[in-house]
């Protein structure tokens, strides 16, 4: 194939609304060349991938390749094309070696685009501690402009403006590391300025520097002699930086550090392994093998609250239900979450809701998902208005991987209050969520312990255990969902993950009891959670600051 006629065709930045034009021109030139079918096989592979990413992609990827070719000839980088031309132009990339451009598609997220390659996501896996290129640092910063935010971003270009160009110009987090780069500002052996900003603009990416400093000063250490430059944030806000002596200077390790045997990349920068000589494990890093979900992205993600009240025939009106879903409301917009009320829905609408929100493709741009059900219920299931039984498994099975991709891999959180049995709670104000037991009809049964599907990153919080009523107040509000919005408005500033939360909430509940001192409830989570979820600390002080509390 003549690839200096294809990298003289018209082309624009990559996308996905430009495929037609230049899939016409390239094809007319493969058409015209003379190479052997592995070979013709081979390109159309990479026009394939080449079509299919956006800009966003594309501009990732000629961050990633910073590592292995000139910043000179990326900075003329249009398409995703132009950067295979120049991998193969170095070697990095032949019909008979793909495997860089396969780490690159995995690093991104292209998971989809690896079987054009041969590869699969597991595979690439298990490949990257002996075939990786990508070095734990370019890694490391492209993690962390993923999880910068467009206002966390502001927010560093005005830390960092006696740093950047006078002239106003618009710069995504990727265009700044570079910036941040070219001027020698931020380096393999000094991230300290990295540092810094996370400190001032956002803790949670903090963790992300510390864990690439860890994995360094693990391996053998060689002293870097070379004077560095100290940063620091002056009473302004503004960074200074300063020269400090060689005395002072950071120890750094050699670049190809994933040669050494002790780093093993498994799933990117984000699951290396560290050991000890000898074997020994370090308590610290034992400590960080559980990560935690990428909860700053630019939107969190959608909570629905399900607030059934009224009921058809013997099920009584769940007075006090209005307050748990205010205050639900506040607690998770507070949080960042885009709310949404149901009213009184019978079985089949709430299936029906559940179906619907399964196929919304803005679950791709979201952090996580929430739903809250306020209802009447059994064991391992909740009422529609009409009285027939809705089991929470079904309802969680929408959320699968399989069911919602958009949501694989994002911790999607169900918390139910309804009772999960049916005894009678005779005092008043405070009333039970089940169905009397004189009820005409035996309902089906469902265990709780098959509520929850058998797949990752789900968490389920019930009111209650099974067998029992939870119990709501008629003026006051469920006590599950009251410690709930409690403690969530204390812990998640304090930066305590949701099971630490739910923890508080349990011994919170626990401690109630009714006016007559004789009726206690158990809230019961059960979770397939693989990583931490720690909300962002909001900016905005609590709803019980804003409102006047509970």
């Amino acid at each position: 194939m003549n690839w200096e006629v294809l990298s003289a065709a018209p082309r624009v930045v990559a996308g996905k609304g430009d495929g037609v034009c230049r899939n016409s021109c390239r094809r007319e030139t493969i058409g015209s060349s003379n190479m052997d079918d592995v070979s013709l096989k081979f390109h159309q592979q990479l026009l394939f991938i080449d079509e299919s990413l956006v800009a966003e992609d594309v501009a990732a990827l000629k961050f990633l390749c910073t590592d292995f070719l000139p910043f000179r000839k990326l900075e003329r980088v249009k398409s995703a094309v132009d950067i295979f031309e120049l991998l193969m132009a170095k070697g990095y990339l032949n019909e008979k070696d793909t495997f860089l451009l396969a780490e690159l598609l995995y690093t991104i997220k292209c998971h989809s685009l690896l079987k054009k390659l041969g590869y699969t996501k597991e595979k690439v896996q298990e490949c990257l501690h002996e075939k990786g290129r990508v070095s734990p640092y370019r890694q490391m910063l492209y993690e962390l402009s993923e999880n910068i935010t467009n206002d966390m971003l502001k927010d560093i270009i005005f830390l960092l403006k006696n740093c950047l160009p006078k002239r106003q110009i618009t710069l995504s987090a990727l265009e700044l590391l570079i910036l941040l780069e070219k001027q020698s500002l931020l380096t393999e052996n000094n991230v300290q300025i990295l540092e810094e900003i996370c400190m001032r603009v956002s803790p949670n990416l903090l963790e992300r520097v510390n864990c690439y400093k860890r994995a360094k000063v693990s391996l053998p250490q060689q002293e870097n002699t070379q004077p560095i430059e100290e940063i620091s944030l002056s009473h302004t806000g503004d960074i200074k930086v300063s020269p400090v002596s060689e005395e002072t200077s950071i120890k750094s390790v050699g670049s190809n550090i994933k040669d050494n045997k002790e780093a093993c990349l498994t799933q990117g920068f984000s699951e290396i392994k560290l050991e000890l000589p000898g074997g020994l494990s370090n308590a610290e890093n034992e400590s960080e093998k559980v990560k935690s979900y990428k909860m700053d992205g630019p939107h969190r993600g959608f909570c629905l609250v399900i607030n059934n009240v009224k009921f058809n025939q013997s099920l009584s009106e769940r007075r006090g239900s209005f307050k748990d879903a205010e205050e639900l409301e506040r607690v998770f917009t507070w949080l960042g979450l885009d709310v949404r009320i149901y009213t009184d829905l019978t079985s089949q609408k709430i299936k029906e809701l559940m179906q619907t929100w399964q196929q919304l493709q803005d679950h791709k741009d979201r952090d996580c998902f929430i739903c809250c059900i306020l209802s009447h219920g059994e064991s391992g299931a909740v009422y529609g208005k009409d009285e027939e039984l809705v089991s929470i498994r079904t309802i969680m099975s929408y959320f699968t991987a399989r069911q919602c991709p958009q949501l694989a891999e994002k911790p999607k959180l169900f918390f139910i209050q309804a009772c999960q049995g049916k005894e009678i709670q005779c005092g008043v104000p405070v009333k039970t969520d089940a169905r009397i037991p004189d009820s005409s009809s035996m309902q089906q049964s469902f265990s709780p312990s098959e509520s929850i599907p058998e797949e990752a990153d789900f968490l389920l919080g019930m009111a209650t255990i099974d067998g029992y009523v939870s119990f709501r107040h008629i003026q006051q509000g469920a006590w599950y969902i009251q410690a709930l919005c409690s403690k969530l408005q204390l812990l998640v500033p304090r930066g305590e993950d949701i099971l630490s939360i739910l923890t508080e909430v349990n011994e919170d509940v626990a401690r109630r009891v009714d006016r007559l001192g004789t009726k206690k409830q158990m809230p019961l989570p059960a979770y397939t959670l693989t990583r931490k979820l720690i909300f962002p600390i909001p900016r905005d002080p609590p709803p019980s600051q804003q409102y006047g509390g509970f």
